[in-house]
């Protein structure tokens, strides 16, 4: 068992506790900014985050946070780093915005370039995803048993498309048009590759932009439910490689023996 996995309790804590700040805004009228990219900002994204880095910062002294919503470390600085905890305080701003639960607290912890712990927490319904390297994923919903989640190895005939609830182009249409049967999930936030470590999706192709904070939590669970998080050349997804914190178009799966790249255009 890894040292970082004793980090776990107290992660999932702080996800609880940025759940709560974001639903006292929630439940409010709310004013909503927008940030330079275009994405919305709401007192709850800033409220969570405030809550997670000041946690985190206690927690492990040592390790340094990056969050959506703080100033970006410069590459030059970062990449010295050889662990980091990469969190999204609220993931799916634009599901909060309108109302309707699909979003998340994702808090990550990455070691190596790769994701090594997991936590993806929903205020609403307060179900926790989670998993450390070499662990396991885990889904908690309130009043129930923890379960042990794993991905479906195989698709049957029809295929479980997950899909983005506020994000849908010409990119993933000219995808789904391969499949002789499929079926779409519209889901937000980094819910949809929970889907995938669930195994109640096949596949979640993102065909267009997204951040490394947005996925990084969930790649862990995906990952320890024994499936993969790869670009659309099938590589492996990577963090603090480079400048930039956006991620190229990836592939979330199940199965490996599928070419997914070869669906592309």
């Amino acid at each position: 068992m890894h040292d970082f996995h004793s980090y776990l309790p107290e992660v999932i804590r702080l996800a609880e506790l940025a759940g709560e700040k974001i639903l006292e805004i929630y439940k409010t009228d709310f004013n909503v900014e927008t940030k330079e990219d275009n994405s919305p900002l709401t007192q709850a994204d800033l409220r969570a985050h405030h809550a997670i880095v000041d946690g985190l910062t206690k927690l492990t002294p040592d390790i340094p946070v990056l969050s959506e919503e703080s100033s970006i470390t410069a590459f030059e600085e970062r990449s010295k780093w050889n662990q980091y905890w990469l969190i999204d305080p609220l993931d799916g701003t634009r599901e909060f915005v309108k109302k309707n639960g699909e979003f998340t607290v994702n808090i990550a912890l990455i070691k190596n370039h790769q994701p090594v712990i997991g936590v993806v927490y929903v205020p609403v319904t307060h179900i926790h995803y989670y998993a450390s390297l070499d662990s396991g994923a885990y889904k908690k919903v309130p009043n129930e048993e923890v379960v042990n989640i794993q991905v479906r190895a195989k698709p049957d005939q029809k295929i479980m498309v997950a899909g983005s609830r506020s994000h849908r182009g010409s990119s993933l249409e000219n995808f789904l048009k391969h499949f002789e049967e499929y079926e779409i999930i519209s889901m937000g936030s980094s819910l949809k590759l929970c889907l995938v470590a669930e195994g109640i999706a096949d596949i979640y192709p993102r065909l267009g932009p997204t951040s490394e904070w947005d996925i990084a939590a969930a790649q862990c669970i995906v990952e320890a439910a024994g499936g993969y998080v790869t670009d659309t050349q099938m590589k492996p997804m990577k963090y603090n490689t480079k400048d930039s914190l956006l991620n190229p178009h990836f592939f979330v799966f199940g199965d490996k023996t599928i070419q997914w790249s070869s669906f592309l255009d």
